[in-house]
């Protein structure tokens, strides 16, 4: 089976998505970029009951390669933040480029769409995506416009919100944009919290870059 590692890593990070509630039935969509291939989600296929043979293979122009099923919907989105990011390492801060992508229409982060142009640094936690986190304008899902605005609110990020629609996470693998997924999460629904309480405090850019630094060296090292 074809990038079969892939395929079964994305399975995984599916599995890991839904129980941790970021992904509920077929919402949602993942892909790892291998070479010039995509593995990438079908389209309407539960969770629960993807395989790994079910993940589409495709190339970077959409091509088919080894697809048994539809590719989602929002493959032009994979296709875009792929085409403009892939191997620059631009949007995934340093290191190297985008190489891994994990839509959600997580519940908070769905939300704090709906609300403004960018999830404010109200923690730094915002560090890990590069700063601010900004709200692509809305358009209809699986589009070119809403590809397009995606990777226009990606630039120099590694996460973005959706405007009414979800969340985007990148990363240089699987592992690193299901992580932020997590953080993502949490993050907005601190913002949600503290914001229906009061106003929150706010964090300096220079903070949030003094924290970026540190996180470059964060954990531990071979």
């Amino acid at each position: 089976m074809l990038l079969e590692r892939e395929r079964e890593e994305i399975v995984r990070a599916c599995r890991k998505l839904s129980a941790a509630g970021l992904m509920v039935g077929t919402a949602g969509n993942v892909s790892v970029l291998a070479g010039d291939l995509v593995a990438v989600t079908p389209s309407g296929v539960d969770y629960a009951e993807l395989a790994a043979r079910d993940v589409g293979v495709h190339r970077l122009d959409g091509t088919p390669v080894e697809a048994p099923l539809a590719p989602t919907s929002e493959l032009p989105l994979h296709l875009a933040v792929y085409g403009a990011y892939a191997g620059t390492g631009a949007g995934t801060g340093a290191g190297p480029g985008t190489a891994a992508i994990v839509h959600t229409h997580s519940v908070a982060a769905t939300a704090v769409a709906t609300l403004g142009d960018e999830l404010p640094p109200i923690h730094y936690y915002v560090a890990m995506f590069g700063g601010t986190v900004r709200v692509a304008p809305y358009a209809t899902y699986g589009t070119d416009e809403l590809a397009s605005n995606a990777v226009q609110a990606l630039r120099g990020r590694t996460a973005c919100l959706l405007g009414s629609h979800g969340a985007v996470t990148t990363g240089q693998d699987l592992k690193t944009a299901y992580d932020r997924s997590v953080y993502l999460e949490w993050v907005c629904d601190v913002y949600l919290r503290a914001a229906a309480a009061g106003t929150p405090r706010l964090l300096p850019p220079g903070e949030i870059e003094a924290v970026a630094a540190k996180l470059a060296s964060y954990g531990q090292r071979p």
